[in-house]
């Protein structure tokens, strides 16, 4: 069995029983069928070698399993739904997979106070039709809501569609429950708004990506839910045409401006092309770029007659050619599965090499183009959508029909697009992550001094480094690097 990294060592059949002791033997998995789920992401693009996977129930059982693998040096990748698309909640090697999916309640709602407490193994639309049923919506949208759990969430600092409305789960988590590398539960449950007594120590597992510690439980602040939401799609020429358009959302709507998200005509046609039930909204018109507009409020006939004036507006300067408002709840939601079915699209076409990156707003679409254009030799697909709300691109550059590594497409990327993103001091990552895919370019987002206190506080609560070994901190330069993707 190979080893997981050089300071680390292998499970043994001995350690298979003390974990069954712990959790249960149905809730210790090592058959090679059942283990395929946990050792491959959601994009087949990485794949471990796990020779098992860990369930536990409870916060008392992850400490103990913990514990275990920290006396004894063994690594642990913690893991939720994995929908990540960076690597992050798959083995690099042959670590243990403590997989969180089991712990899965609502412990509490308060509605007065606007709060949610759980356990992270919650999957998220779960949450979501919970709190709803509750006057509430949960502060957190994302495409992959119904498999992501939110104890996953947490840990990579999940974006999402309503960022722009919401802001980060940084302000959103108002208590947490972690389990550190030696077993130790922090229980840092607290539903309190405001607690200035030192150091916010949450804030270190939120994006933390399971490499300090391991989220179990979680107190959300729960907005009220919107007594009604609109949604318009928009279409233009350009995405200068586009980023004006959105300056106009911006004045016009102000207060209800919930979500402001775009996409381009290579996105828009492949959603069509490979979603069953996807169509053209706008089939009369073949746009370049495409714009999400939503607006949520509490005054149903304020907050459309808003959205009516922008769009008329948006229209009669010009910028917009088309587009349409959706009259119900249907459209709406068809509206949302073109958009969050993008990336489903793309893992249904190929080879997809995603990048997802945050730079000024001027410039967010130039990487597209200028990525279209070196990438035309190698008869590449290349698109790109995101959140024009917070700056965040969503840049893929697809080989249809191959889901085999190229080296020559992979070469004409890399280092390339992350130099260019360094060069305009933007972000190597905005939402999805670093994992195992972007430790090596960390320093073109991260100076050296931030770099090496990251190190020093994954030494402080992880010393044995146990804890999802090979993710977001750059190794030594003479560390193995053992895993290896699909092929």
């Amino acid at each position: 069995m190979r080893r997981a990294l050089s300071s680390l060592r292998s499970p043994t059949e001995l350690d298979v029983q003390h974990f069954a002791s712990i959790v249960g033997g149905a809730n210790v998995l090592t058959a090679a069928a059942d283990l395929e789920p946990y050792n491959t992401d959601w994009m087949r693009k990485y794949v471990g070698n796990s020779q098992l996977a860990v369930r536990p129930g409870s916060t008392a059982e992850v400490s103990r399993v913990l514990a275990h693998c920290h006396a004894e040096r063994i690594g642990v990748v913690p893991q939720g739904g994995n929908t990540g698309l960076v690597g992050g909640s798959v083995p690099v090697a042959d670590e243990v997979v403590l997989s969180l999916g089991r712990m899965d309640r609502v412990l509490s709602v308060d509605e007065d106070s606007g709060h949610l407490v759980c356990e992270a193994g919650c999957v998220l639309e779960a949450l979501q039709e919970h709190v709803a049923a509750r006057g509430h919506t949960m502060p957190l949208d994302l495409g992959a809501k119904g498999s992501c759990q939110i104890g996953g969430n947490i840990a990579t600092n999940a974006g999402g569609l309503r960022f722009l409305r919401y802001g980060s789960l940084h302000g959103s988590v108002l208590g947490l429950e972690a389990v550190l590398a030696d077993g130790t539960v922090l229980d840092g449950l607290t539903a309190l708004r405001k607690d200035n007594t030192g150091y916010d120590v949450k804030q270190l597992f939120i994006g933390s990506e399971g490499t300090l510690g391991v989220v179990t439980a979680c107190a959300l602040a729960l907005p009220r839910a919107p007594a009604s939401v609109h949604l318009a799609l928009l279409g233009a020429d350009s995405y200068a045409a586009l980023l004006r358009t959105f300056g106009v959302a911006r004045r016009r709507l102000a207060e209800v401006l919930s979500a402001a998200e775009f996409l381009d005509r290579a996105s828009l046609e492949l959603a069509c092309e490979k979603l069953d039930g996807v169509r053209d909204p706008l089939p009369d018109t073949k746009c370049a770029q495409y714009m999400l507009v939503e607006v949520s409020g509490s005054d149903a006939s304020h907050d459309e007659a808003k959205l009516s004036a922008f769009v008329d507006e948006a229209m009669e300067s010009g910028d917009v050619v088309d587009g349409t408002i959706a009259q119900d709840g249907a459209q709406s939601a068809a509206l949302w599965r073109l958009r969050e079915g993008i990336t489903e699209a793309l893992g249904r076409t190929g080879r997809v090499y995603k990048y997802d990156v945050s730079l000024p707003l001027a410039q967010l679409y130039d990487l597209v183009e200028e990525t279209r254009a070196r990438m035309a030799p190698h008869g590449a697909l290349v698109s790109g959508f995101g959140h024009l709300g917070d700056g965040n691109l969503h840049l893929n550059v697809c080989t249809p029909g191959a889901f085999d590594a190229d080296a020559a497409v992979a070469a004409a990327i890399e280092p390339w697009v992350f130099e260019y993103i360094a060069e305009r001091r933007g972000s190597i990552s905005a939402e999805h992550g670093v994992g195992v895919m972007k430790p090596h370019v960390l320093h073109l987002s991260k100076r050296p001094p931030v770099i090496g206190v990251m190190h020093a506080l994954k030494r402080l609560l992880d010393p044995h480094g146990i804890l999802n070994p090979g993710k977001v901190l750059p190794p030594p330069p003479e560390e193995e690097r053992p895993w290896r993707t699909a092929s």
